[in-house]
């Protein structure tokens, strides 16, 4: 599950803020449980139970089904991944371009694969030959299991501009057949033919609906990701924040009128569990892949 710093996400914050809560979590992460054996287990009523249920089914933490005569509830995330406003550096100028996920200029990929568009798929699923169809242009959702896809971010710098940050920011997971919310993936990124890292997605989700995942979209296939910031200085390469790897502006070309940027799956890979990039109109986030330029 993806959260955020905003109003809509506080009824997963106040799910989370309960002692009780939290025990009811812990207890359902073996197994489900019916209202009354939580009752049981916690040495509380029935009816708190149910009462703290309802708050954690509301945030869409668990969920409720029919055993018999028993309300059965189970939990529905593995995970909480919660994404801070980013940081602004004003002292730079900078410019930022979005690339739809359909814009890829160059691939190899292998199935499962496929793309889907606003309202069906986009050509057959699992036949590499579509990711040439013209209409893919318009996919909102991509995925490959090994292989690459390339994009082109275009280069406004001119040879007064010195480049001092680059930031890619994109939602992504992993590919199982239809979906697996437990399937990590090793997915290493690179920026004008320079390998800055890999990051392993640790699955490919469908446990609640993606918040702009069109309606046409089966409720058991990637739903969402997870909103990834790769940032590449003169010091390093940093993924949310955080050290990545040692990677800096300095050992990738920045001179030429393009920056390619590619997302790989590499044979050799010891979580080799494919790629999916959720651009605008799916996933959480209502964007495409995005690019920020730093520069003096």
């Amino acid at each position: 599950m993806e959260a955020d710093i905003s109003e809509s996400s506080l009824p997963v914050y106040k799910a989370l803020a309960s002692p009780v809560r939290l025990k009811i979590i812990q207890k359902l992460s073996s197994h489900k449980m019916s209202v009354y054996a939580l009752s049981i287990a916690l040495e509380l009523s029935s009816t708190i139970i149910l009462q703290h249920l309802n708050k954690l089914e509301a945030a869409g933490i668990v969920k409720f089904e029919r055993s018999g005569h028993n309300k059965v509830a189970r939990l529905t995330v593995d995970q909480i991944n919660v994404q801070f406003p980013q940081q602004i550096y004003p002292e730079f100028e900078s410019y930022t371009t979005d690339v739809p996920v359909g814009h890829f200029t160059n691939f190899s990929v292998k199935p499962s694969c496929g793309l889907a568009g606003k309202t069906d798929y986009i050509g057959k699923v699992d036949n590499p030959a579509y990711f040439m169809d013209p209409d893919r242009i318009s996919a909102g959702m991509i995925w490959w299991c090994n292989g690459f896809v390339e994009y082109q971010f275009p280069n406004y710098l001119t040879k007064k501009n010195n480049i001092e940050m680059l930031d890619l920011t994109m939602e992504l997971g992993s590919e199982f057949p239809f979906s697996n919310n437990v399937w990590p993936s090793d997915i290493t990124f690179y920026i004008n033919g320079t390998e800055i890292g890999t990051w392993t997605a640790p699955g490919d989700f469908s446990d609640t609906r993606g918040k702009y995942t069109p309606e046409w979209v089966p409720d058991n296939v990637n739903q969402y990701g997870i909103l990834k910031t790769l940032r590449l200085t003169h010091e390093g390469s940093f993924l949310d924040g955080q050290p990545f790897t040692d990677v800096t502006l300095s050992d990738i070309t920045t001179d030429k009128e393009t920056f390619s940027v590619r997302y790989g799956i590499k044979k050799t890979a010891k979580n080799n569990g494919g790629c999916t990039i959720f651009g605008k109109g799916f996933g959480n986030y209502n964007q495409d892949i995005e690019m920020k330029l730093f520069y003096s």
